[in-house]
């Protein structure tokens, strides 16, 4: 039975007396005898604005069960996410309607994104300004330190995805005597934080994408969008532009079919769904799929996108300059056109963010760590395997299993499960076994299968 309560911290650590917010916490507690535990296993599943507390239940369920009962497991929602207070929402209207066409036909039709990022910085700063200079990577380090502190324990056990792995590595660097194990699943590259790790998000996007155009051309049979990669490529731009003039029930335009395409890059699972819905769109000219789509797997959340800003936006300055912006976005779209300015309207508001961060990054330091479990699909978007092996040097008591092949975005919460990194991760947190092989490719394990349809 999962138990959930709330921890006060505060807003700033430098004044722990001043003002304060409140964090949402759940738990999962351990079963096995009390000799057997083996403390808290604090969870985070990324974003930066993930939900956290469902992972708790999730992780209880998808760690061999004799693991799981050794471990409380912890969820949180970190600050400004969710069930925590505040909740942050700067404008609740935001992805309401369909939105302005990402890829701009012009410099007025830029201009138009450009003010729509601008406003919404401006409309963080009046609703949070006393908060926003403390919405960063190490604040939400300092509150996982809360937590361990709240349990009474002197070390925390800690396993997280994506973004959550760049939780992990500032929480290292900043309490490296406080880490008793750690799993890192699709691991952050911290020397990119954050502009550059985006662009090198486009780059691999793309391709997904085309791994996804080519994995409907080769069952044409089912779908009838082409016998090709670029067949299928030709019929989903089709799609895109008469969403474009035509917007499926006023809900869905080329904005919203690019968002609900994005998650097919994070997992595979999602692509005979996403095929089925353009067949039916562009074969039938049926909109009820796309729709079913979008809402289940392209819809952002305000809240989920205001905290991405709020932590991505004060970790560090970003380039100020809309001109550099525009340069640098058309040289990506040139090669990487899927992402390149969705990502670049993602997170434009940067430019203009009331908090300028530092300079440069937190420096990743992974002297006085134990051993790390790292997770790594070769072929992985969102946190691309180059940067992986970067945070891996930074850690050199990291140890990597590299998924060969794997594009999906969180090897160990793969539905099928991949039973090889499931060895590992159940290894690991059950006895702290790592694997040995030397260098930066500790251990290889086998993609999963990518699906097929109906399945």
């Amino acid at each position: 039975m999962t138990q959930c309560t709330t921890l006060s911290v505060p807003v700033n650590y430098a004044q722990p007396g001043g003002r304060h917010i409140s964090l949402a916490l759940d738990m999962v507690p351990a079963t096995a005898p009390k000799s057997q535990q083996q403390g808290v296993l604090l969870v985070n599943p990324g974003g930066p604005g993930g939900d956290g507390l469902p992972l708790a239940a999730e992780t209880a369920q998808g760690l061999s069960p004799g693991v799981a009962a050794e471990y409380d497991i912890v969820g949180f929602d970190p600050r400004g996410v969710g069930s925590s207070v505040p909740s942050l929402s700067c404008d609740r209207t935001f992805f309401s309607g369909v939105r302005p066409n990402y890829i701009p036909a012009s410099a007025a039709a830029e201009q138009v994104l450009v003010n729509r990022a601008k406003t919404y910085a401006a409309d963080c700063e009046q609703k949070y300004g006393w908060l926003l200079p403390y919405m960063t990577s190490a604040d939400t380090a300092r509150d996982m330190d809360s937590i361990r502190a709240a349990f009474g324990v002197s070390k925390i056990n800690y396993y997280a995805f994506s973004y959550g792995t760049y939780m992990g590595e500032v929480y290292a660097t900043l309490f490296p005597g406080r880490v008793r194990r750690m799993v890192l699943d699709s691991v952050v590259d911290p020397t990119g934080v954050w502009y550059a790790d985006n662009v090198q998000q486009d780059y691999a996007f793309q391709g997904r994408m085309t791994a996804f155009w080519a994995w409907t051309a080769k069952y044409n049979g089912t779908y009838h969008l082409g016998t090709t990669a670029a067949q299928v490529r030709n019929a989903w731009y089709r799609a895109r532009n008469q969403l474009l003039a035509h917007p499926a029930d006023q809900l869905v335009g080329a904005d919203e079919f690019d968002d609900t395409f994005l998650q097919g890059g994070y997992l595979d699972q999602f692509w005979p769904g996403l095929a089925q819905a353009l067949s039916s769109y562009l074969n039938a000219g049926q909109t009820g799929d796309l729709i079913t789509q979008y809402q289940n797997n392209g819809m952002q959340g305000e809240n989920e996108f205001a905290v991405y800003n709020a932590v991505q936006c004060a970790d560090v300055n970003w380039p100020r300059t809309w001109s550099f912006w525009d340069s640098d976005t058309k040289r990506v779209y040139a090669q990487a056109p899927f992402q390149a300015w969705d990502n670049a309207w993602f997170n434009a508001s940067c430019a203009f963010w009331a908090v300028k961060g530092p300079a440069k990054p937190l420096r990743i330091s992974g002297a006085g760590l134990p051993g790390i479990l790292m997770l790594q699909g070769t072929l992985d978007p969102a946190t691309p395997y180059a940067g992986a092996q970067n945070a891996h040097k930074l850690l050199p008591s990291a140890r990597m299993v590299v998924v060969e092949g794997g594009g999906n975005h969180g090897q160990s919460m793969e539905q099928p499960a991949n039973s090889c990194v499931q060895r590992y991760l159940n290894a690991y947190l059950g006895t702290g076994a790592l694997p040995s092989a030397p260098g930066l490719v500790n251990a290889r394990c086998p993609a999963v299968p990518a699906p097929t349809p109906g399945v």
